[in-house]
C-alpha cells in the first residue's frame, strides 16, 4: 500500500466503494486522514460498515462539515451527462474533487528516494484502444530485462493498492480517460497515446471532451518522454502541439501501417515489420510476423508503443525483441489458447463490438470465426469487408439469426451455444486454419461478462487436447 501524503488529521470523503474506493479509504487511513465514506449501494454501505468504516450520506449538506476533499471512484460521473449528487454538493460547498490517481502522484515519491541509486520512474498509457496490452507488454519487458516493476491503475492491482518503489523500480498505470479527466496531479515520466476512437461520449460531453480528457496526462503532467500514437489526427495534433519542432526527441511518434520520416525518433510498423528511426536513419528493426502473442496490425501497433516506450527508459533493441516472443498476450484479447493439430485456438472474447471484432478478424487468414451474444445496434453489417477470409461462421447466443442475415455469402450455422460452436469447429477446421472467438457483441445473455464467455472457450479448448 502506499499511504497518501499531506493528509495527516484532515477528513477526507470517498465517494464509491468498489475495488479502487476501498484501497483509496485504506490509503487515506494509513496517511492519518479521518476518512468518511459514502456508496449509492445499500449492500455495499452495509459491507463497508462491516469493516469499521465511517458512513456519512454525502449527498447531505450536513455530513460536509469540515471535510478538506473528496475522493470519488472513476466510474461516478463528476460533469457530463450531470454531475452525481454528492459530487454536486463538493462543487457547490468549495470541496476539492480528486480521485485516487491525483493521489499517487503525490504521495509515490518519499524520503527514501534519497538513498537510492536510481530514481524510481512512472510509465502510463492511455488511449481509446490497445491501453492493457500495451501495459501488459511494457511490464513484461521490464520483468523479462530484469528490472523491478510493478503494473496497476486501470488493469490489475489499484494504483494506492500498490508496494512503495523500490531502487530503480518502474511503475506501469494503465489510465483511463474516466482517471485522468480528474486527477489532480498527473506527472508520469514517461507517457503513451495509443489512439483514439469515439467511446464514452456521453461520459465526456462528445468527443472533443473525450479527447481533452486524454490530452490531460500530456498537457498537465509534463512527461520527460511522450509516445504518440499518430495514425489519427487527434495524435497528429497532440504530438504537434507537445514538440518544439521536427528533431525534438522527447516525442516519439507512433505509427501501425505508415513509414514515419521525420529527423526525429520514430517507430512505425509496416507488413510486420517494426522499424526504430531517429535523425534520419533507421537504428532497429524487429520481425514482428511470428510473434504469436502480437497478431495483427492492432497488436502491432502495441508493440510500436510498448518498444518506444522502453527505449526511452534505455533498454537495448534485442532486449526488447527477446520479451516481445516470451510475450503471450493478455486473456481474452487475441489470445491463442491451443495448437491441436495445426490448428490455432484464439479467445479474443474482449471483441465485444465490431470495430474490435474487424481487428482480430484482420490479424488472422482461415478464419472459423465464432460470434455472436447480444448485439448492439447496427448489428455487424459493417464486418463485411473483413469477411473474405471466413471459411465459415459459428453463430451463438441470442442475436445468432440476426447476425446470420447480415453474413451475404459467408457460409454459416446456428450453432446457439458454446460447447456446440466449439465441437463442430473442431470436427471441420483443417490444419493451418484458425479458429477465432471473436463475438462482435455483449456477454449478457448468456455469461456475466466477457472473462467468463473467454473462460468457458479456453475450458471447451483444453478438452480437446484429451
Amino acid at each position: 500500500m502506499i499511504p497518501v501524503q499531506g493528509v495527516q488529521n484532515q477528513t477526507i470523503a470517498v465517494l464509491g466503494l468498489g475495488r479502487s474506493g476501498r484501497a483509496t479509504a485504506e490509503a487515506l487511513a494509513a496517511g492519518g486522514a479521518n476518512v468518511i465514506v459514502w456508496d449509492d449501494g445499500a449492500d455495499t454501505r452495509g459491507a463497508a460498515e462491516a469493516q469499521g468504516l465511517h458512513l456519512a450520506d454525502l449527498t447531505q449538506e450536513k455530513s460536509w462539515e469540515g471535510v478538506s476533499a473528496l475522493i470519488t471512484s472513476p466510474g461516478i460521473p463528476h460533469l457530463y451527462p450531470r454531475p452525481h449528487p454528492a459530487i454536486a454538493m463538493a462543487l457547490k460547498l468549495g470541496v476539492p474533487v480528486d480521485n485516487d490517481i491525483g493521489l499517487f502522484f503525490r504521495s509515490f515519491a518519499t524520503r527514501d528516494w534519497d538513498s537510492f541509486d536510481t530514481m524510481p520512474r512512472v510509465v502510463a498509457i492511455t488511449g481509446s484502444n490497445g491501453k492493457s496490452t500495451t501495459t501488459a507488454l511494457i511490464h513484461h519487458i521490464l520483468q523479462q530485462s530484469g528490472r523491478p516493476t510493478q503494473m496497476g491503475g486501470n488493469i490489475g492491482t489499484g494504483v494506492l493498492s500498490l508496494e512503495p518503489a523500490q531502487d530503480a523500480e518502474v511503475v506501469v498505470l494503465e489510465l483511463s480517460s474516466y482517471q485522468t479527466d480528474l486527477a489532480r496531479a498527473l506527472t508520469p515520466d514517461v507517457a503513451v497515446f495509443t489512439n483514439l476512437s469515439p467511446d464514452h461520449l456521453d461520459r465526456h460531453g462528445g468527443p472533443g471532451g473525450y479527447f481533452a480528457a486524454k490530452r490531460r496526462l500530456f498537457a498537465e503532467g509534463g512527461p520527460d518522454r511522450a509516445i504518440i500514437g499518430v495514425d489519427e489526427v487527434e495524435g497528429q495534433y497532440l504530438a504537434n502541439q507537445l514538440s518544439q519542432g521536427p528533431t525534438d526527441d522527447r516525442v516519439i511518434r507512433i505509427s501501425s501501417g505508415q513509414k514515419l520520416e521525420s529527423s526525429g525518433w520514430t517507430v512505425f510498423a509496416r507488413k510486420g515489420f517494426l522499424a526504430e528511426w531517429r535523425k534520419g536513419r533507421q537504428v532497429a528493426s524487429i520481425d514482428l510476423r511470428g510473434i504469436t502473442g502480437l497478431p495483427g496490425a492492432h497488436n502491432h501497433q502495441n508493440a510500436c508503443a510498448a518498444y518506444a516506450a522502453t527505449r526511452a527508459l534505455g533498454l537495448a533493441p534485442r532486449e526488447i525483441e527477446a520479451a516481445f516472443h516470451s510475450f503471450s498476450g493478455l486473456p481474452h484479447r487475441s489470445q491463442t489458447v491451443a495448437e491441436i493439430n495445426g490448428i490455432r485456438w484464439v479467445n479474443d472474447s474482449k471483441a465485444t463490438n465490431v470495430d474490435a471484432a474487424a481487428k482480430a478478424l484482420q490479424a488472422f487468414d482461415r478464419i472459423r470465426w465464432i460470434a455472436g451474444g447480444l448485439g448492439k445496434d447496427g448489428g455487424i453489417a459493417a464486418l463485411a469487408p473483413d469477411l473474405g477470409k471466413v471459411v465459415k461462421a459459428y453463430l451463438i447466443g441470442h442475436s445468432a439469426r440476426d447476425f446470420a442475415l447480415e453474413l451475404g455469402q459467408t457460409p454459416y450455422e446456428i450453432a446457439e451455444t458454446m460447447e456446440q460452436a466449439v465441437a463442430h469447429a473442431h470436427a471441420e477446421a483443417q490444419a493451418g486454419e484458425t479458429v477465432l472467438l471473436a463475438p462482435a457483441a455483449a456477454s449478457f445473455d448468456q455469461y456475466p461478462n466477457f472473462e467468463k464467455r473467454g473462460e468457458h472457450f479456453t475450458a471447451l479448448v483444453e478438452a480437446l487436447k484429451t
